[in-house]
This record gives C-alpha cells, structure tokens and sequence, in this order.
C-alpha cells in the first residue's frame, strides 16, 4: 500500500481541509514522515511573500530527503505559485481548494496536472476523526467578502459562503461521539457565517450546543462588526471557551483607513470593556510596520493597546503581498523599526496576559493535549496553555484545577 505524507502550512482551515483529504485516501495510508512516503501532499498558505518562501524552501527540502517522492500542491499557494512550480517541475502536480474532496484520484496520477478548479466550493464531506488531536476543528464557511488592502486570501479563497448548516451539525455529532469534547470553528472569515443563507454564526452556535457530548466551543477569529447583540446574548452560556479573538489589525484610526478595515478604535474599546466585563480573554490580530505607519502612528497605537483589556495578540511584522494595493503604499517602513515595534507590542500584551492570570479566582478547566518534557500540558478556558505533572497518562483527559500556580512564564496546575 502507498504511503502519503500530508505536509500542512498557515491556519486552521488548511488544517480542516487536510483532515478532508485523509478522510478520503481510500487504499493510501497516511505516512509518518516525507521519508518513508512515495507522495508528499504540500497544503500551502500564500498569505505574505514569506508564506510562499518557506513553501518553497520545504518542496526543495523534500526533494533532497527523498528523491522517490513525487509531490503534489494544493492550498492558496496553488492559486498564487502553482503554475511556476510546476512549470519548473519542482511539483508533479497543482490542485485546489475546490478539488481536494477528488484526493485519490490525484494520488493515482501518473502524468503531471494543473487542476485549480474554481473559487465557489462548498465542501460535502463529513469529517469523522482528528489525526493526533484531542480537540475538533470544524469548518462552517470558506472565503471573504472583506478587502482588506494588505491580503490576498478573498484572491484566492473567493467569497464568503457558507457551508450547509446540517453537515455541520452532523460532523460535531459524529466527532462527539468518537470522544470529542472540544470543537474549534474555523473558516476563512468565521462570523460571516450564515449571511448568505439567511442564519448567523450565533444561530449556528446554539444547535451546536444542543448536541450531546459538547463541552466546549471556540471560535477561531471574529470581526468587530461581526459581534452583534444575539451574538452577545451567548457571552455567559457554560459551554462558550471564555476566550474569543477579536481581528483590530491596528488601532489607529489612519492605519485602519489604509488598511481598509472595517473597524475604528473608539467602537473597538467599547466592544472590548463590554466582553471583558464577562470575565473573558480577549485576543487579536495586529500588523506592525504597514506601509504609512510613521512615528506618531506607531505612539498613538501602541498608547490605546495599554489601554484596551488585550490577554493574547498574534502580532506580525508587515510582509508585502504581491498583488494587494498595500504592497505599493508609501513610505515602507524599515524593517529595524518593524522589528523594535513588534517586540514592544509583544511584550506590553504579554505583561497584561500574566496580569490577567494573576488575577483570576476562578477554578480552571483544562483539556490536557499531550506530553512535552516531563509535564503534560492543555489548554484552559481562557486560552492559556497549563502544565501539570501526573504520574499516569492523562492525555484527552478534562481536568478541573482550583489550585495553580501562576508565573510570568506560564500557569502550571496541581492534581
């Protein structure tokens, strides 16, 4: 039997879309590593330049591991590199989102392809098991209706739609069943979900709630303007993860302008007070060093992030994205300042998450994901990582902590 190795780069969905693609390799088996595969399967994100680099560097990589290996692309990097890649026989085939459902088909290719398919699929395919997880990513939708002026991804995912809402429920019933307890909703633009069908991604969260054997639900990324008041109605519903992550970008008023974002500050701030007065963590996106961002900017900024109830950020220096009206904005900020930039926010939001967990009083509840060193470590509902020590394996296992102990290095729990 051929072996396959699925090699999977950027978000949460591509992590979903490669789960599809497991669920459909009928007589492969899923390889441990590129070296005892015959085929690699590269699920590849294009969200900056740099993206698409250390794409390329893993395909040359491969190619010197195992020279046997014939690989196949798929995932935005298709879209953007796909052609190139194949052209210069670097891949031995390209195929895209809307056709990773047809996996085996490509796997029994003999001749090179390029089948990039279209931009307005919506996956049938009912994900029954997570390869090594102990928590579920669910996809409800694909594409963006935002454009926003630094990204790619509605380029190369389409527009936002969503999937069938009886699918859904049907992939969060099958995976409880087989022990899952924590489900992740994912997409390209999560709280679109239902636009187009007349539901709302609020809607959708309460009969999933319904289903036996959920516990917990996160969301991957939501929108200020996304977070309407029957979203809000949820915040203090037992099975809602006290942790939502909420995209700013920036919080500069000219920055969000160039960027062509959606959200201002002062809408921002009051949305933030308001969740946080439910006892959650807040997390966010935000890009450091867009083109424009001059000094004043950058002290603006970064003054209104210190006033703003932050626990997590998932900060990135700007990197262009060939094609997106930001990538020929000036004046370009060097990358020295970029850097000092993103080490000062990274730094003032890691201060305000231990403030966070030192002050909590609450019990914590903790799904445990697997082993690092001597300690096991999961997730709370607050979205911060515990270590505990145990004697026996308890791996998969939920654990209610009233004793722990917090450091500036991260929480670990007692049992």
């Amino acid at each position: 039997m051929k072996k396959v190795f699925f090699k999977t780069f950027g978000c949460r969905t591509n992590q979903f879309d490669t789960q599809i693609m497991i669920s459909r390799l009928g007589r492969y088996e899923v390889a441990r590593n590129e070296e005892e595969a015959d085929i690699v399967v590269v699920n590849s994100c294009t969200v900056t330049n740099g993206a698409d680099s250390g794409v390329r560097g893993y395909i040359n990589q491969v190619g010197r591991i195992n020279e046997r290996a014939k690989i196949l692309l798929t995932g935005c990097g298709a879209h953007t590199k796909g052609e190139a890649l194949l052209e210069s026989g670097k891949v031995g085939g390209v195929f895209g989102h809307s056709e990773k459902e047809r996996i085996e088909h490509f796997l029994e290719r003999e001749e090179s392809f390029y089948e990039i398919g279209d931009l307005d699929h919506i996956d049938t395919t009912v994900v029954e098991q997570f390869v090594g997880k102990s928590r579920a990513f669910i996809k409800i939708q694909e594409g963006c209706d935002f454009r926003c002026s630094y990204c790619i991804i509605p380029y190369v995912r389409g527009n936002a739609r969503s999937l069938d809402e009886n699918l859904i429920l049907e992939q969060v019933r099958r995976l409880a069943a087989n022990g899952f307890g924590e489900f992740i909703l994912t997409g390209t633009n999560v709280g679109s979900y239902g636009i187009d069908k007349g539901s709302s991604i609020a809607r959708l969260l309460k009969r999933i709630s319904g289903i036996r054997g959920v516990r917990r639900v996160r969301i991957g990324s939501l929108e200020p303007v996304q977070i309407t008041d029957e979203f809000k109605e949820l915040l203090n519903e037992p099975w809602m993860a006290k942790h939502l992550h909420i995209a700013l970008q920036h919080t500069s008023d000219r920055m969000l302008e160039l960027m062509n974002r959606r959200n201002r500050y002062k809408e921002d701030r009051e949305l933030f007070e308001e969740i946080a007065s439910c006892g959650y963590a807040i997390g966010t996106d935000f890009i450091v060093g867009h083109p424009g961002e001059g000094e004043s900017e950058w002290k603006e900024a970064i003054k209104r992030v210190e006033s703003l109830p932050l626990t997590h950020i998932h900060a990135f220096t700007y990197s262009q994205r060939d094609g997106t009206p930001s990538s020929v904005m000036k004046p370009v900020i060097p990358g020295n300042v970029a850097k000092a930039r993103h080490k000062e926010l990274t730094s003032l939001v890691k201060e305000k998450n231990f403030a966070f967990r030192k002050a909590l009083t609450s019990p914590l509840e903790v799904l445990i994901e697997g082993k690092k060193g001597d300690r096991y470590n999961g997730l709370d509902q607050y979205f911060n990582r515990v270590e505990i020590e145990s004697g026996r394996d308890i791996t998969g296992e939920w654990l209610f902590l009233e004793r722990y102990e917090v450091t500036e290095g991260g929480t670990v729990g007692n049992i």
